[in-house]
């Protein structure tokens, strides 16, 4: 089974690759999603029409890694330090349950061009 989604903002077009979490597989079935995005450091994130618990939460993440925030219904990409981490890594503002991670690091960089209410799209990898 294909576990790939892509986030596309404008002409990016980002490949996740997704694990086998509840809440990523209830992700896959939901989309498309349109949204508009919010920036928190670097974070991106966006609320989704998703309800699910927390499955393993964290609030320390790797750069790459892409999240559920229950609390928020919120889609969330970390790709680098948030204004909650205390060193390096990015920090969520609570526990999230990561559903997966940017497929390439060299498509990490291309989030940092993401604007403050841009609209974006999760969607089924063509």
């Amino acid at each position: 089974m294909n576990n790939t989604i892509e986030f596309v903002a404008e002409k990016n077009q980002i490949p996740i690759k997704l694990n086998d979490t509840k809440t990523a597989q209830k992700l896959k079935k939901s989309l498309p999603l349109k949204a508009k995005a919010q920036v928190w450091g670097n974070e991106i994130y966006f609320s989704i029409p998703l309800e699910h618990t927390l499955e393993q939460g964290r609030e320390v993440l790797e750069v790459g890694e892409v999240a559920y925030w229950p609390p928020g219904q919120a889609f969330c990409i970390f790709f680098g330090k948030t204004p909650a981490s205390t060193d390096h890594k990015p920090r969520a503002a609570g526990p999230v349950t990561v559903i997966g991670r940017i497929a390439s690091r060299s498509d990490i960089a291309k989030l940092k061009n993401v604007a403050q209410n841009q609209p974006v799209r999760l969607q089924l990898k063509q």
